[in-house]
C-alpha cells in the first residue's frame, strides 16, 4: 500500500513525463488507425475469396483456397516481434526507415490482414446457404452476392473487427520493444530499464481502458446491426 508520499512521487513522475505520454498515445493511435484500416481493406478482400473458392461457393476451386489458405496460416504463424524484425529491410524501402510508428504500422497491417482475413471468412460462413442460393436463383451476378453476404455478416463482421483492434493494440505495445515507438516503448524504456513501477503501472492501466472501451463501442455497434 504507497503513503500519501510515495503516491505524490509518483504522480510527480508521470507529470513530469506528460510530453513523453501524450507523443507514446499519438503514436499508438497512429499505429492502430493505420493498421486496422489497412488490414480490415487487404484482409477482407482476401477473407472473401478465401470464402468464395472454398467447397460448395460459386468461384470454387481446391487449388486457389489451398494456395490461399496455406499463405494465411503461414503468415499467422509468424510471432509478431519476429515478422518486425525480418520485414525491417521491406519497411525501410517503402518508408525510410525500420523503426518508428509508421514503420510499425505497415508490420502491424501485414500480421493483422491475415488474421482478420480468416475472421471474415468465418463470419461469411455462418450466413445461412439458402439466402445465397435465393439471391443466386433470382440471377444475380457475383459482386451482388458478396454484398449480400456482407450485409448478413455485418453484425459478426463488426465483432470480427473489434477484435483486430484489440489485437492491433497489443502488437502494437508489443513493437515498442524493438522501436516502434508507443506506449510499449515508454513503458519499456522508463517502467523497465528505469525500473520506473507508476510508469508501468500507468500504461497497463490506459490499455486496458482502451481494450474495454473498444470492446464496448464493438458489441454496442453489433447489438444494433444484428437483425436476428
Amino acid at each position: 500500500m504507497l503513503t500519501g508520499a510515495e503516491l505524490s512521487a509518483s504522480l510527480d513522475k508521470l507529470l513530469a513525463l506528460r510530453k513523453e505520454i501524450m507523443q507514446a498515445f499519438v503514436d499508438t493511435f497512429i499505429m492502430l488507425g493505420i493498421s486496422t484500416t489497412v488490414a480490415i481493406v487487404i484482409g477482407g478482400l482476401f477473407g472473401v475469396f478465401l470464402f468464395l473458392s472454398s467447397d460448395r461457393q460459386f468461384l470454387q476451386n481446391k487449388t486457389l483456397y489451398g494456395v490461399l489458405g496455406a499463405i494465411t496460416n503461414f503468415m499467422r504463424a509468424f510471432p509478431f516481434v519476429i515478422l518486425m524484425i525480418a520485414m525491417s529491410p521491406f519497411t525501410k524501402a517503402i518508408v525510410g526507415t525500420g523503426i518508428g510508428p509508421i514503420a510499425a504500422s505497415l508490420v502491424l497491417a501485414i500480421a493483422g490482414s491475415f488474421y482478420f482475413a480468416r475472421l471474415v471468412e468465418q463470419n461469411l460462413r455462418e450466413v445461412p446457404s439458402g439466402i445465397i442460393e435465393a439471391t443466386e436463383s433470382m440471377g444475380a451476378r457475383p459482386l451482388t452476392i458478396i454484398k449480400v453476404l456482407l450485409n448478413e455478416a455485418r453484425s459478426g463482421l463488426v465483432l470480427s473487427v473489434t477484435i483486430l483492434c484489440i489485437s492491433l493494440l497489443s502488437f502494437s505495445a508489443a513493437a515498442g520493444m524493438i522501436g516502434g515507438g508507443g506506449l510499449g516503448d515508454l513503458a519499456i524504456r522508463y517502467g523497465y530499464y528505469r525500473y520506473q513501477t507508476e510508469v508501468m503501472v500507468f500504461i497497463v492501466v490506459m490499455l486496458s481502458i482502451m481494450v474495454i472501451g473498444i470492446q464496448a463501442s464493438g458489441n454496442w455497434i453489433a447489438t444494433r446491426l444484428d437483425k436476428r
